[in-house]
């Protein structure tokens, strides 16, 4: 079995579903997702967490001229990601299943080409096929938020026009200087032209080229994080997007950028990485800053959500620019972490919704009375978001401030206080619409069946990695640690030249 069919399969079934239509659009997805959920389940069972270097790879030639190839593979910065990305689809798939949706052929379709994009931006072993799957990620969340997002035409239409003017200057950034890598890479050393990131590593360019095309990078993917102060779109979008979509969007297309970090940043451009690193950081702190402060002084519940994963995505980001194995290790888990506590996370915000009859956290008093169950998971899930010890949040933070301490002990101290304030936006977002005044026009029912298949499967999931943190800190060792070789390299050269002219003036 290649990886092409767990890349493709989603598109398949999402066309599958827009062929037929009707009622049989939304089971056709929903088998499709756990389909690909169970591949992707296969792919981790054989994958060999000792051995260094891609697995279950496959290299054809697809632009020869261009030097271009269809080169995907396997390997411990992605293992867990892709599972990550099976499983948050088939949520939000079995989310999109308990309620109706105008043309949900065309509905699902867009879902599953978005788990496509996804999928094969993950798994592509080639800068240009890592493009082409990163833009593609675009097109059906416009769709997605334009035709079937939430409010009035002209907050859908403000929405879209942000997330596309936002992402696509990014994306135009990136695919230039994804261009840029392999020309002046094989113009400097005198080879083939060849965009395979294997290749690059091994191709370095000079240091002033080298930090042009990073900050080209670095804009594509702090926009799509999104990081402080590049989140302009992030109120519309999210505030519009419809509640499967935003879980998908937020659990793994965020994921997507920060990956591209450590797979094509830090390895290819290490010199530039450690040139920029102090400005990352600051980025990522204001981030999480930033994003705990405005999630605390939210009204909306889905606006809470949405501002506390610009302040996990600062911790991610923290983690990455940390430059060592423990800052990546801990970015990778935090990526998986959040990843399965913001779908159920936007599942309950949905729930909630339908029982006050808005989003509004003042609207939602005293759910909890005849809803315990309810009350229940999302006390679970509102722990793991603010990373209680025992969670696997608290793991993923410890070991990002970890290596954040052993970087930069400034950024470190002043992101720590971002773990205080989740605890203060979390707890007041659960108690405001859980428990206090009841509001009389309020249906505090408890949840039905359905809405439990979609929920239960991850709160479990967050349950046992509380339970066993190692099943991604296994798996991801090798390949955090070749992520920072080179920046690690790198630092260890500056940090030797800079203590030579003292050694050389000790008589």
């Amino acid at each position: 079995m290649t990886l092409s069919i767990l890349i493709w399969l989603p598109l398949v079934a999402g066309l599958l579903a827009a062929i037929w239509g009707g009622k049989a659009a939304p089971k056709l997805y929903a088998l499709g997702a756990l389909a690909t959920l169970a591949i992707a389940i296969s792919f981790v069972a054989r994958f060999d967490a000792g051995h260094d270097g891609l697995q279950f790879v496959t290299d054809e030639a697809w632009i020869s001229q261009l030097g271009v190839s269809y080169h995907l593979g396997m390997d411990g910065l992605n293992v867990v990601l892709v599972l990550l990305t099976a499983f948050v689809f088939a949520a939000a798939a079995l989310m999109a299943n308990l309620r109706r949706w105008e043309r949900p052929g065309l509905f699902y379709f867009h879902l599953a080409l978005g788990e496509t994009a996804v999928l094969g931006a993950f798994l592509a072993q080639d800068l240009i096929l890592f493009v082409a799957f990163f833009d593609l990620m675009l097109i059906p969340f416009y769709f997605l938020t334009g035709i079937w997002g939430s409010g009035d035409r002209a907050a859908r239409v403000r929405a879209t026009q942000k997330l596309v003017i936002y992402t696509m200057v990014g994306s135009l950034l990136m695919l230039a200087a994804a261009i840029a890598t392999g020309v002046l890479a094989a113009s400097q050393h005198d080879t083939e032209l060849t965009f395979s990131f294997a290749a690059l590593r091994a191709l370095p360019l000079a240091e002033g080229t080298q930090q042009w095309i990073f900050l080209c990078f670095a804009a594509a993917f702090l926009v799509k994080m999104p990081a402080f102060p590049l989140h302009g779109w992030l109120r519309d979008g999210y505030g519009a997007m419809p509640l499967p979509a935003l879980a998908a969007f937020s659990g793994v297309l965020s994921k997507v950028a920060a990956y591209g970090f450590l797979r094509i940043a830090l390895p290819i451009f290490p010199d530039a990485s450690v040139h920029f690193q102090e400005l990352l950081l600051l980025i990522a702190v204001a981030s999480i800053l930033y994003g705990s402060v405005m999630a605390f002084s939210q009204g909306s519940a889905r606006l809470v959500v949405a501002y506390s994963s610009v302040a996990q995505m600062g911790f991610i980001t923290l983690g990455i620019f940390a430059l060592n194995e423990d800052g990546a290790q801990g970015a990778l888990l935090q990526m998986v972490n959040h990843g399965v506590v913001t779908a159920p996370l936007f599942f309950i915000v949905g729930l909630l919704a339908a029982r006050a009859g808005s989003e509004q956290l003042r609207d939602m008093g005293g759910l909890a009375f005849r809803a315990p169950v309810l009350a229940t998971l999302f006390l679970i899930v509102a722990l793991a978001t603010l990373a209680m010890p025992g969670s696997g949040n608290f793991v993923g933070e410890l070991l990002i401030l970890l290596g954040a301490f052993k970087a930069k002990v400034v950024f470190a101290f002043v992101a720590s206080i971002g773990v205080a304030l989740a605890s203060v936006y979390m707890l007041r977002a659960f108690i405001k619409a859980m428990h206090g005044r009841v509001n009389p026009g309020a249906d505090s029912r408890e949840v039905t069946f359905g809405d439990l298949v979609a929920l239960v499967p991850a709160v479990a999931v967050i349950l046992a990695l509380a339970l066993y943190p190692q099943f991604g800190l296994e798996r991801t060792e090798t390949s955090a640690k070749q992520a920072v070789a080179a920046v690690q390299q790198q630092t260890g050269q500056l940090a030797a030249a800079a203590h030579q002219p003292s050694q050389e003036q000790t008589p």
